[in-house]
């Protein structure tokens, strides 16, 4: 009697799972990269538009400063003992404004290469962080020597009855316009450094 023998056809091992989860793998990939090149891509654009932001209030805080640090303006008439004649330094407000602006100009300059980095990489965190600190602190300094100015100059139009303070607009015109000018200027820099720390806060929560 032949003795009957049962063969079993393993075959031979499939590949096509391992090459379905390598084509898988790699369309993962492909995801993550296309997604960090669109963040780095809008992340850079961020970066642009602060440059910009940096370059327009550094030319407003340069003017500003540099107004009110020409406002002054002598009367055509005087008397043998006493001139009529106003400047920025007869006001320490006004002395402290020339001070801190200044101060936020050449600020404006230092933070240009951290900027510059953010565009070149858009993706860093540690430039970002120290630009969205740093314009805190300015503008908190900003909005301080606008708005003590602001308190002068609105002295200098309108007066105080209460305290018999006159207003002086009335005589120095062209000083008052100038003081004047050099605030409204501050003022607008305090609304890029707003937009600036928005930037920075839109980049950093991006990560």
């Amino acid at each position: 009697m032949a003795k009957e023998s049962t063969t079993i056809d393993v075959g031979e091992p499939s590949t096509v799972t391992k090459s379905s989860s390598h084509v898988v793998v790699d369309e993962k990939k492909k995801k993550g990269f296309v997604a960090a090149a669109a963040g780095g891509g809008y992340k850079r654009g961020l970066a642009i538009f602060d440059f910009l932001l940096r370059l327009a209030a550094l030319g407003i805080t340069i003017g500003a400063s540099s107004l009110m640090f020409t406002a002054e303006e002598t009367l055509p008439f005087f008397t043998q003992f006493l001139q009529f004649q106003a400047g920025y330094d007869d006001f320490p407000t006004f002395q402290f404004f020339v001070i801190s602006i200044a101060i936020v100009a050449s600020y404006l300059v230092l933070s240009l290469p951290f900027s510059i980095v953010s565009i070149v990489r858009p993706l860093a965190v540690a430039p970002r962080l120290i630009l969205l600190i740093s314009d805190t602190v300015v503008l908190t300094l900003t909005s301080a020597a606008a708005a003590a100015a602001a308190a002068i100059v609105y002295l200098a139009h309108n007066g105080n009855a209460n305290t018999n303070w006159l207003p002086i607009c009335q005589q120095f015109g062209d000083f008052c316009q100038a003081t004047s000018t050099a605030v409204v200027a501050a003022s607008i820099s305090v609304v890029f450094f707003i937009l600036l720390i928005v930037i920075s806060a839109i980049a950093l929560k991006r990560h």
